[in-house]
């Protein structure tokens, strides 16, 4: 399960992909469209800046704006962004490996087959994914 920081950052990525183009996007703005605490909000779209997802303006006309194509940014850079690992033990993490501490022997584990196939299943959407499922669509 993603956390809600993920949500609120998803949120506010499809704001800014609705957007684009038309210049740096208030906080404000974004806050109170997708009903995201203001100041929750500001942290996680500096997280999100200062991982390369985003560029800030600062001053009159300041705002967020997204920093590269919509295509080129998928569900699982965000989500690993703000909540770090997508995968539900660290064994079978690809980008956090950590050995389970309660686990002697990996390769007779009957657990880490069945979460490596939970991992691959959700990876699948969420490499798949991109913001350009909120570009808006012209009739």
């Amino acid at each position: 399960m993603i956390s809600k920081k993920a949500k609120y950052a998803l949120k506010a990525l499809k704001v800014l992909t609705e957007e684009r183009g038309k210049g740096p996007i208030l906080i404000s703005h974004i806050a109170t469209r997708e009903a995201i605490p203001k100041k929750f909000l500001e942290a996680i779209l500096l997280e999100l800046r200062n991982h390369g997802i985003l560029q800030s303006q600062k001053g009159k006309g300041g705002g967020y704006m997204l920093r590269i194509e919509p295509s080129r940014v998928n569900f699982a850079q965000v989500i690993r962004v703000i909540d770090g690992p997508i995968a539900p033990t660290p064994c079978v993490s690809l980008n956090f490996y950590v050995k389970c501490d309660d686990c002697p022997d990996e390769d007779t584990c009957l657990l880490r087959p069945v979460m490596e196939r939970v991992r691959d299943a959700n990876l699948g959407v969420y490499e798949n994914t991109t913001l350009e499922v909120f570009v808006p669509t012209t009739n």
